[in-house]
């Protein structure tokens, strides 16, 4: 089993898109399941809403997920094995007041050391334990082992008897049977104390950990915007397979993906989110798409207008600026002051015209009837037609909106 965690307390940003997507790769490749974690143990910090938009994204993705569990379900799970760690003398009860620990901490600082608890409390005696009126966390008591020599002993319940997000997530993996996790480097710290916690629980399964370097400007680029700006969920999922990656081809699917796709070709090094490596990534898959399909993109569904819209995927890279182009097409032209008498005399010309399937004839019929030079066609029609004066091919354009002509000339 695998899993991917979301905290349900701001919006997906392309590093956590990126984690789900290389879970659920793993997953498909190891012919294993991929479970979805909401850490929502902290209802503070919680959005509204914000679980169910995590989910909704993973579908819109294609990112197939077994099962949903959500931390705050599992807190009897939690206590319980708070518990088991006290019984065995493996947990503690510490009564270090906030203000205490921060000075603690404000010491290490001024002392340019590095802060870990003194496991002040660790040895108290039972009577002072039992008679003690303030609050307390638990902790668990720090490793022995030089390996885990930089830990000390933390907290795994608050002083409410929530978890903290280590001790739940170690607890939830343990549950869980997880065999593999994909997560970002800067886990790795926290990774090492699960692993503790696990192992201070008796449970013997290793987890094998793959860290990912940070995408350094993730933060910029949160899942929704680039959805709204027009980035199509398949293109951002090709570029984020591509990022410092060797990859057979440059466009590709996920289900292409799953077939190559090896997480040790990866960079070690940190990386940037490069907007204009997605944009011609997205043009890309936009000219992929069937005619029809494209169109629904801009309002429509009309194989017609999707050519229309290919022929502006020579200037524009995403679907909202593709629905900026089309958009106007359809919609009363302003016309500046100096071409409008032209421009009636065009509209009336075009308005009584037969039918014609070739532009040229077209074009000709329209000079001729109008009386207007070549070099006025162009500029009137193309103002007429698209409602700008600097037009793709009208020819092209003409070609896949002849039949709307009525529609779109008024």
């Amino acid at each position: 089993m695998l899993r991917f965690s979301a905290s349900p307390t701001s919006d997906m940003h392309i590093g956590d898109l990126r984690v789900a997507l290389f879970n659920y790769i793993v997953s498909k490749q190891n012919n294993e399941n991929l479970l979805v974690r909401i850490e929502d143990s902290d209802k503070e910090k919680n959005t509204e809403g914000k679980d169910q938009e995590i989910l909704d994204l993973l579908e819109l993705f294609g990112i197939k997920y077994s099962q949903v569990i959500y931390q705050s379900q599992n807190v009897r799970f939690y206590t319980a094995m708070a518990l088991q760690l006290m019984h065995e003398k493996k947990a503690f009860s510490c009564f270090c007041s906030k203000a205490w620990l921060d000075k603690k901490k404000q010491e290490a600082k001024e002392a340019k050391k590095p802060y870990k608890y003194d496991d002040a409390c660790e040895n108290l005696p039972d009577e002072l334990v039992i008679d003690n009126p303030n609050p307390f966390t638990i902790r668990i008591k720090k490793p022995t082992d030089n390996i885990s020599k930089d830990i000390d002993s933390f907290v795994i319940l608050k002083q409410d008897k929530t978890p903290t997000y280590n001790f739940a997530s170690a607890v939830d993996d343990m549950l869980n049977d997880i065999s593999i996790v994909v997560c970002n480097e800067n886990h790795m710290d926290d990774m090492l104390k699960q692993e503790h916690i696990r192992n201070s629980l008796n449970y013997d399964k290793k987890i094998k950990y793959i860290y990912l370097q940070k995408i350094i400007n993730e933060d910029e680029f949160s899942v929704k915007r680039l959805l709204k700006e027009g980035y199509l969920p398949e293109a951002i999922l090709n570029y984020l397979i591509s990022i410092d990656n060797k990859t057979p081809k440059k466009i590709f699917s996920v289900k292409e993906a799953v077939e190559w796709f090896n997480l040790d070709n990866i960079s070690n090094s940190p990386t940037r989110f490069d907007i204009e490596i997605l944009k011609d990534i997205n043009k890309q898959h936009l000219k992929n798409l069937d005619s029809k399909e494209l169109s629904r993109y801009v309002g429509f569904a009309d194989e017609e207008i999707g050519e229309v819209a290919k022929v502006y995927l020579e200037e524009v890279t995403t679907t909202k600026e593709l629905k900026n182009k089309i958009e106007p097409i359809f919609k009363p032209k302003i016309i500046p002051s100096e071409f409008k008498k032209d421009s009636l005399l065009m509209v009336e010309t075009i308005k009584k015209a037969p039918y014609f399937e070739k532009y040229d004839d077209f074009k000709n019929y329209i000079m001729k009837e109008s009386g207007l030079k070549e070099k006025d066609f162009f500029k009137l029609f193309g103002l007429l037609l698209t409602g700008s004066e600097n037009t793709p091919d009208l020819k092209q354009l003409y070609k896949y909106l002849k039949n709307y002509l009525g529609e779109i000339i008024k």
